[in-house]
């Protein structure tokens, strides 16, 4: 598709929020060794999407301006690279781009093949691509710091999913729910109904007295805390964890690390986990796809915008609201 153009979005500079997006026409890439080109048929916006046009991690992010943001993409391969075997033409597929170079608010965009995995047909294109980092992020805090078992066969544990009705907390409780542990929720009082529907055993308000506490409702200790919501200090956490409990915080802020250094001088049995990375693996996320395809877990899309409003999904998120997914769509 060499010499063709097609519609994007994308910022110029650091800093703002939607009006900072711009609609241009520029060259369909071409995919290089080992990557494929797609035909983008979803995106969805992260928060750490908007979270690098304002610069919370300058000068790292983005790698170079004008940047296309966006890394969670489904859609159709139109052109392999050399070297790529295991996919085609034509196939349908999720993928995860890259941070520095971004890309997903686009009609064609290039994959890496190590981070493009084939979608069944059960699971739709906004399915999909709604679940690369909020889901990947959600697996990973559970499975590998949490110590969960997502077969059911490890002991019972009482996880905390904070922000439960966002993309993160969504996918959380039910990945909770199928390791077979007892899961308190907070959300807005809008959501508790939803994020009842979804599996929690508890759920409470977090704008109320008692959900602020965010003390169990039948009195129990939280062995892990998945934390995705933000401004909530360790403090309130800690008369909540059970002896050895700890909190994984996706989205860790400025005094992150202040926190998790006063917990390991101490020796602190309570421990404070900060994330700021997880590994992104095909095989973790062809493992979120088949649950989606085998009915074991879904997920849930706040709203549909075309890319020609993708300017409206980037507002959306940057409020902070959304029930599931946003999705931007060609």
């Amino acid at each position: 598709m060499a010499g063709k153009l097609m519609q994007a979005l994308q910022y110029d500079s650091y800093g703002g929020g939607a009006a900072g997006l711009k609609h241009v026409q520029v060259p369909v890439p071409s995919p290089r060794h080992n990557e494929v080109l797609l035909k983008v048929e979803a995106t969805s916006i992260n928060p750490i999407d908007w979270k690098i046009q304002k610069g919370t991690v300058r000068p790292f992010l983005p790698r170079k301006f004008p940047f296309i943001p966006a890394t969670d993409v489904a859609g159709e391969v139109v052109e392999v690279g050399t070297g790529v075997k295991n996919l085609k033409a034509g196939d349908k597929v999720v993928a995860i781009l890259s941070h520095p170079t971004g890309g997903g608010l686009a009609e064609f965009v290039v994959a890496d093949k190590k981070l493009t995995v084939k979608r069944p047909l059960e699971v739709g294109s906004a399915e999909a691509a709604a679940m690369p980092v909020p889901g990947l992020t959600a697996l990973y805090a559970l499975t590998h710091h949490a110590g969960l078992k997502l077969d059911g066969t490890s002991k019972q544990a009482n996880i905390l999913i904070t922000a439960a009705s966002g993309g993160v907390g969504h996918y959380a409780v039910q990945l909770a729910k199928l390791g077979k542990a007892h899961v308190t929720a907070t959300c807005g009082s809008r959501n508790i109904d939803f994020v009842k529907s979804l599996g929690a055993d508890e759920v409470l308000d977090y704008k109320t007295p008692e959900g602020a506490t965010l003390m169990s409702p039948s009195g129990k200790k939280y062995d892990a805390v998945i934390h995705c919501a933000t401004s909530i200090p360790f403090s309130t956490f800690e008369p909540n964890l059970s002896t050895n409990g700890k909190v994984i915080d996706i989205t860790p802020g400025p005094s992150a690390i202040w926190t998790y250094a006063v917990k390991k001088v101490t020796m602190s049995k309570k421990q404070y986990v900060p994330l700021f990375l997880i590994p992104k693996l095909a095989e973790d996320l062809e493992f979120l796809v088949n649950l989606v395809k085998e009915g074991k877990m879904k997920t849930v899309i706040d709203s549909k915008h075309p890319l020609s409003k993708a300017e409206d999904a980037w507002a959306k998120s940057i409020d902070s609201h959304a029930t599931g997914k946003i999705i931007v769509e060609p």
